[in-house]
């Protein structure tokens, strides 16, 4: 039966090299398939980004809500009270939110931070974090974390100059090396549908934020950010 009234936005990745694609695809694909096996071996297959602009939304209204036979009716006006940025690191082999971090901003210190708290918790363990091609994900001080945390005894060189940090596509390759007990896989542009925590941001949407009512950004920290309401999205999938 057609459906008019329903539409979904889609996009195309359109590859300039489809084969190129394939194979990116690939290395994105490999460490899902073999999550459970390397998580028995200590290294942990973490999907990882970031949801900006979560609104702390009030209606301006109470919701009507659901009864038997009559749907929820819910306030249109609004009152703004502010945005969060929320970056979470998705466990591929349990399923599960490894760690998140909701603040005001975005930004390359933020990502670092959060990288840094996902590594202490298993400081010895080794990390695999897919994530898109963003260029906070490709950063000279992303590079020094991960020299810092796997002892790699390197001339980092001066950023803008010479050596690793000298332009983005130097931090990107090695961020990508697999001979580091710590690196980066990045998804194809256009395709971050290939990573998992992608699935995760969409229920928390569905599920929580957009039939939110939150008074404050502290009130949305607190209802989206405890461990009950992660789990609530986590047991929707």
């Amino acid at each position: 039966m057609l459906k008019p009234h329903l539409t979904r936005y889609w996009l195309n990745a359109n590859p300039q090299n489809p084969e190129t694609f394939k194979q990116l695809s690939e290395q994105i694909c490999q460490p899902y398939h073999q999550a459970q096996e390397l998580n028995s071996n200590n290294i942990r297959i973490i999907s990882t980004d970031e949801m900006t602009g979560i609104q702390a939304l009030e209606r301006a209204y109470p919701t009507d809500t659901i009864k038997p036979g009559k749907i929820e009716f819910q306030e249109f006006e609004y009152i703004r009270h502010g945005t969060l940025s929320l970056i979470a690191s998705w466990d591929v082999a349990s399923g599960g939110i490894y760690h998140s971090t909701i603040s005001p901003t975005r930004n390359e210190k933020d990502f670092n931070d959060h990288i840094a708290a996902t590594i202490a918790t298993k400081p010895s363990d080794g990390w695999i974090f897919v994530t898109d091609q963003l260029n906070t994900h490709k950063s000279s001080s992303l590079v020094q974390l991960i020299v810092t945390n796997c002892g790699i005894d390197i001339d980092l060189g001066i950023k803008g100059k010479s050596g690793i940090i000298h332009s983005m596509k130097s931090p990107a390759a090695f961020l990508t090396d697999i001979t580091h007990r710590i690196h980066f896989v990045y998804t194809p542009l256009h395709s971050s549908w290939l990573n998992q925590i992608e699935c995760w941001f969409s229920i928390l949407v569905r599920r929580l934020l957009r039939r939110g009512n939150f008074t404050s950004t502290g009130d949305l920290k607190s209802s989206g950010g405890d461990k009950r309401s992660r789990n609530h999205a986590v047991r929707s999938l």
